[in-house]
């Protein structure tokens, strides 16, 4: 063959193959996806919360809390409303700044608000199915979540109560370490700053309040009907994220987060900390972090130190909300969500194979059949909150 049939048939090669897209254009595509993330989470939040100040669903909620698990999953139900543990937590503190709520109401009802900050992890996991292993990954982390605070709920809840029902008012031990500490604190009123990521994303979260208050007739069916426009926007925005993570995106990434944000689990518990406390909800990060694991970009096992810094980060608000409100009650119900997460660190960091083990088992029976996922919803979110209300009524009746 001739050297001019040579470099023609190289040339028609090259016409031929696909170009690749250029890292830069790739960083752009990757924070508009985020960007559009960001903004469903907050539509999202933002349209069931409409939903719930309309129809009185919040402040219903907790007004049956002298039952603490129903409590629990009060905070629980709430949080998994709104989408924010941050909202959940700084509406308790100020719930009990203005005596509408107990503080032994309150104490119960911010450990349900950690657990379900965790359902919005496994929602996103779920966007992943069609691919199982990217699923499979990205669903045991969200399991690491969940189950970092369901295992810390299991050890503080029993020991709280019990300890409370040999107190004379009534308080645990985790809430009278948090009272001793409120007096120490003397903190001066400040006011809550808007969180960042609210302030870039409000255009997209008017635009769809906008849009549910035209074409819905009640302010309830505008929130549903904003919320049903969030989660869509979610699953589209994760979709395309999760395509361009594959890409040539995730050669750049992988080396950056593997060897420096998440090299030691030190320094992802310092990153879980500092980003949540940056956007102020610990379901925005804790979510972000469900694709990139997926994806391969985030080793599974620096996800759990990750959860157990964003569980802490979130705890910010509830204090800047105390001093907001201060009245020595709400800042005892702050300092206990701090307390709640270091104890839940304290003890299964050290143990961190026990909630690594489980979610790793559960992810891969998941990644296998998908009907595994809605399983752990069902059981986490349904089941169990009807074994325990029942359980926890007998035992006070026996009393």
């Amino acid at each position: 063959m001739s050297q001019t049939e040579t470099s023609s048939s190289s040339r028609a090669l090259s016409r031929q193959a696909p170009r690749e897209v250029p890292a830069w254009l790739r960083g752009i595509y990757a924070g508009l996806c985020l960007y559009l993330f960001l903004a469903a989470l907050n539509v999202l939040g933002s349209g069931l919360g409409g939903f719930g100040r309309a129809s009185d669903f919040l402040t219903q909620l907790f007004a049956y809390g002298e039952n603490p698990f129903i409590a629990l999953m009060a905070g629980v139900l709430v949080t998994m409303v709104v989408q924010s543990s941050s909202f959940t937590s700084a509406l308790i503190v100020t719930l009990v700044a203005s005596g509408e709520m107990t503080l032994g109401t309150a104490v119960f009802a911010i450990m349900g608000a950690n657990i379900g900050t965790a359902v919005t992890g496994v929602i996103v996991a779920l966007a992943n199915m069609r691919i199982k292993r990217n699923f499979r990954r990205s669903f045991t982390a969200a399991l690491m979540h969940d189950f970092f605070n369901i295992l810390t709920v299991l050890v503080v809840f029993p020991i709280e109560w019990l300890t409370g029902m040999f107190h004379e008012g009534g308080r645990g031990i985790f809430t009278r370490l948090a009272g001793w500490l409120a007096e120490l604190i003397g903190l001066e009123e400040v006011a809550r700053p808007n969180s960042p990521i609210k302030v870039i994303t409000a255009p997209v979260v008017d635009a769809a309040n906008w849009l549910g208050s035209t074409l819905m007739p009640s302010p309830a069916a505008a929130g549903l009907f904003v919320a049903g426009v969030g989660l869509l926007l979610m699953f589209v925005a994760l979709i395309f994220m999760v395509q361009n993570l594959r890409g040539a995106l995730l050669r750049h990434m992988d080396g950056l987060f593997r060897t420096y944000f998440f090299r030691t689990d030190l320094r992802a518990y310092g990153v879980g900390v500092v980003s949540t406390v940056l956007v102020q909800s610990s379901t925005i990060t804790s979510s972000l972090m469900v694709p990139l694991a997926g994806a391969g970009v985030v080793r599974l096992r620096r996800v759990l130190p990750f959860m157990m810094g964003a569980n802490l980060g979130t705890t910010v608000t509830s204090v800047l909300a105390a001093t907001a409100n201060p009245v020595a009650a709400a800042m005892t119900v702050a300092l206990f969500h701090v307390i709640f997460n270091l104890t839940g660190t304290a003890i299964w960091y050290p143990l961190r194979y026990i909630p690594l083990r489980i979610a790793t088992w559960y992810g891969r029976l998941a990644g296998k059949q998908t009907r595994y996922a809605f399983l752990f919803l069902i059981g986490v979110f349904l089941v169990v909150p009807l074994v325990g209300i029942t359980a926890t009524e007998l035992f006070m009746s026996l009393r």
